[in-house]
């Protein structure tokens, strides 16, 4: 390899060990992010599990909460992908404020090793809260029926997703003058799979809100996830899932570029 490819690879596994270091050492970020998922899992299955799986209809339960936890939890496993937004913004925020951006564009390190150190500890921590809503999910009751090559796919869908929405975050948090700001910036993206088919499906909604429902970003991949987990029919959805995660991706990755690279903050 050569030097130009040798320096910027270490420089970003520097950055990217700093930000695991830091998760470790100040914990509490990590368990917000999976801390939300879980208590919508169990509030959703244990409290309204009830009322709303008469809409859904069995999934290959017993009846009741055992089949809503199958239709609900694909849902809320993507929320977990989703709550990881708030983390990186937040952290990318504290960064720009405090000065240690402006000290790390004085030195001879690889620009980029700072976004991309950001961005893999974010999403390797958004991984982490996922397999633990999945397993919880798992001892409450939800039975999929995936095969191993699905499991895969579905791993690979949310690295995926998680990806996207981590650029996306860290350009918010890029944008934002303080972390206060940092930290709401990113709730469209946690709550908005409530307004698509996580938790009742759209056929059941009023006409405006199914059709924004069907046509947002997040019930595409959520019945992709579903399908693979489920075996319920994924259509064109997985197609539609896959350019919605690389275009946002794309966004978040030009967007979160061109605000590194203006003037510094003062």
């Amino acid at each position: 390899m050569s030097g130009a490819l040798i320096h910027p690879f270490s420089d970003s596994m520097t950055m990217l060990r700093r930000n695991l270091k830091h998760a470790l050492r100040y914990p509490a970020m990590t368990i917000t992010v999976a801390a939300m998922p879980v208590v919508m899992l169990l509030l959703f299955v244990y409290v309204f599990g009830g009322a709303l799986g008469t809409g859904v209809g069995p999934m290959g339960g017993s009846g009741g909460d055992a089949d809503y936890i199958d239709y609900a939890a694909p849902g809320i496993i993507l929320m977990a992908a989703t709550s990881g937004s708030l983390a990186m913004a937040v952290s990318i925020s504290v960064d720009m404020t405090e000065g240690i951006i402006n000290r790390f564009r004085t030195m001879a390190i690889s620009r980029a090793s700072v976004l991309v150190g950001h961005v893999v500890g974010s999403v390797l921590q958004t991984l982490v809260a996922i397999t633990l809503v999945t397993g919880l999910a798992l001892v409450m009751g939800f039975r999929p029926n995936a095969t191993v090559v699905e499991w895969l796919a579905v791993l690979g869908l949310l690295t995926l997703v998680t990806v996207a929405l981590t650029w996306l975050s860290a350009a918010m948090g890029l944008a934002c003058r303080s972390p206060e700001t940092a930290s709401n910036a990113p709730m469209p993206l946690q709550f908005l799979p409530f307004l698509g088919s996580a938790i009742v499906p759209t056929d059941s909604m009023p006409t405006g809100l199914r059709w924004f429902a069907e046509y947002q970003p997040y019930t595409p991949i959520i019945e992709t996830l579903r399908g693979l987990l489920m075996g319920t029919e994924i259509g064109n959805s997985g197609i539609i899932a896959v350019a919605w995660c690389v275009g946002l991706a794309v966004v978040g990755f030009l967007w979160a570029r061109a605000l590194f690279r203006r003037e510094p903050r003062r």
